[in-house]
C-alpha cells in the first residue's frame, strides 16, 4: 500500500516558496508514495460600508488580494506538478477558497485523510508557520516540516529525540516509513534538561531498533548554553542525521498555540527536516 502524503499550501498574505514543491516531491519519491497538494485561498468578505468604497475602494482591494492569492496558488500547484513529473510521483492538485481565519482548520480537516502531512517552512513567513502549526497540533496526523532554505537530501540517517514519553513513542511509530529505509539511527537523549524516568531509555530503544534490522545507537548530550530545541537539532546535524524525529508538545488556546520548550525551539529556527508527532 502506497504512503499517502498531503501538502497544504499557503497563498495569503504570504505564500509558501516553490522550494516546498521540490522538497515534498523528494520525500514522496523516496518513500514511493503519492501526493495531494491543495492551495488554500482566502475568501475575504465584501465590506458594504459606503465610506470604505469612497475613500479606500475596499471592494477592489479585496478583489485584488483574492486574485493575487489565486495566482500564487496556481503557480505553486504548477511547480508541484512539474516536480512530480521529474520525480515520477503520482500527484493530485486542488484549490480551496476558505475564510481567512478558517484556513488552518480546513487544512487539518483535509490532512486527516492522509498518512502524513508535508509542510513548507520558511524563516520569517508567518503565514506558512501558522498553517504548519495548525496541522501539527490539530490534524491528529504526523507532520514532516521541510526547511525552505535548502533542498532536502535523501533521508538515510534518522535521529530520534527520545525521553521515553508517550509523545516520543508515538513519533517513533509514525516515523516507521523512514526507519524502514534508514541506514542508521541515532537515539538522542538530553541528560540534564529534565528528570528522566529511565536513564537507560535511549539504549533500550536503540537495542529494540537494532533487533528490528536497523543499525541504531544511543547518543547522550548535555544541555549547556543553547535551548533544548537548538541542542537537539545541532546534535542531529553533528551525528550526520538527515531527519530529526520528535514528539510535538503543545496545545491550542483560542487559536494561539502554546508550545513546549523543545517544540518551540525547533520551530523557532528550523535547521533540518523534522518529523513532529502530536
Amino acid at each position: 500500500m502506497k504512503q499517502q502524503f498531503f501538502l497544504p499550501l499557503a497563498t495569503y498574505p504570504e505564500a509558501n516558496s516553490e522550494a516546498v514543491a521540490v522538497n515534498a516531491m523528494a520525500i514522496a519519491a523516496q518513500l514511493g508514495g503519492r501526493l495531494r497538494a491543495t492551495a488554500f485561498n482566502p475568501d475575504i468578505p465584501q465590506v458594504s460600508n459606503a465610506l470604505s468604497k469612497l475613500l479606500l475602494d475596499t471592494p477592489q482591494m479585496i478583489r485584488d488580494a483574492e486574485a493575487t492569492s489565486r495566482k500564487r496558488g496556481k503557480d505553486l500547484l504548477a511547480a508541484v506538478e512539474a516536480e512530480a513529473a521529474k520525480a515520477k510521483v503520482e500527484v493530485e492538485v486542488s484549490e480551496m477558497s476558505v475564510p481567512l481565519a478558517a484556513i488552518g482548520e480546513a487544512a487539518c480537516d483535509q490532512a486527516r485523510y492522509f498518512d502524513m502531512a508535508l509542510l513548507g517552512w520558511e524563516s520569517g513567513n508567518d503565514t506558512a508557520r501558522m498553517l504548519a502549526e495548525a496541522v501539527v497540533f490539530g490534524s491528529g496526523r504526523p507532520a514532516l516540516i521541510l526547511p525552505g532554505a535548502a533542498n532536502v537530501p535523501a533521508i538515510g540517517h534518522v535521529a530520534i529525540a527520545w525521553d521515553g514519553s508517550r509523545v516520543a513513542a508515538r513519533a517513533v511509530a509514525d516515523a516507521r516509513p523512514f526507519l524502514q529505509k534508514a541506514s542508521r539511527v541515532s537515539v538522542i537523549t538530553v541528560v540534564n534538561e529534565k528528570k528522566l524516568r529511565d536513564t537507560n531509555a535511549a539504549e533500550k530503544l536503540a537495542k529494540v531498533l537494532t533487533a528490528g534490522g536497523v543499525e541504531a545507537r544511543a547518543v547522550f548530550v548535555e544541555l549547556r548554553d543553547s535551548t533544548i530545541g537548538e541542542t537537539l537539532q545541532e546534535t542531529a546535524k553533528t551525528v550526520g542525521a538527515d531527519l530529526l524525529v520528535m514528539g510535538g508538545y503543545g496545545h491550542s488556546r483560542v487559536r494561539d498555540f502554546v508550545l513546549g520548550g523543545a517544540t518551540a525551539g525547533v520551530l523557532g529556527e528550523l535547521r533540518l527536516s523534522v518529523l513532529l508527532s502530536h
